[in-house]
């Protein structure tokens, strides 16, 4: 064989093998006696034939940042890791599957109530817990009295005491700080 054939001149100038056999058959490549393809001779005239406003720009390079996300949802559904020279499109289009069905299970189980909303939960403890405080702070006034009697102390200085360790330990809370992850 001369030149290529016609699956080895698709794989060199990145078009498909049928479309290939359609510039061949429209005489738009040049061929060898034998029927393989001239290569050079091929790639000039299909350059001198294309009109240049309808040619495809080179492929500009993917964001390390999109590599990286690529990479991590493949890895974290065990599809495999990347090539060590970037990413192919099937491991690309693979990892965009699994970002839209994540998503899609995502919204199902949002749907579902199964999820609940983020914001909804923190307002929610954030009100309980500025509830529950509230509650200790009114506690030593309605308790002093009860106890100074049974103490037999006066119900002031019980009052005083009980709010200054009510106080101190609310303080000690009050530096505790959920998260939410």
């Amino acid at each position: 064989m001369q030149g290529m054939s016609e699956r080895e001149y698709a794989a060199r100038v990145g078009l498909s093998r049928g479309a290939v056999q359609k510039a061949k058959a429209s005489g738009r490549l040049v061929l060898h006696g034998d029927g393989s393809i001239d290569a050079a001779a091929s790639d000039a005239r299909r350059q001198a034939g294309t009109d240049p406003s309808k040619q495809r720009e080179k492929m500009k390079p993917v964001p390390e940042a999109a590599l990286s996300s690529v990479g991590e949802t493949l890895r974290e559904n065990g599809l495999g890791t990347l090539a060590s020279g970037g990413t192919t499109f099937l491991q690309a289009r693979t990892a965009n599957e699994v970002l839209k069905a994540q998503e899609r299970r995502l919204r199902l189980q949002k749907l579902k109530g199964e999820m609940i909303d983020r914001a909804r939960v923190t307002a929610t403890v954030f009100r309980l817990a500025r509830e529950e405080r509230d509650a200790w702070v009114n506690w030593p006034a309605r308790a002093a009295a009860l106890m100074a009697a049974e103490l037999g102390v006066d119900v002031a200085a019980m009052q005083n005491a009980l709010e200054q360790h009510v106080r101190l330990h609310l303080s000690e809370l009050a530096e505790i700080r959920p998260e939410f992850r």
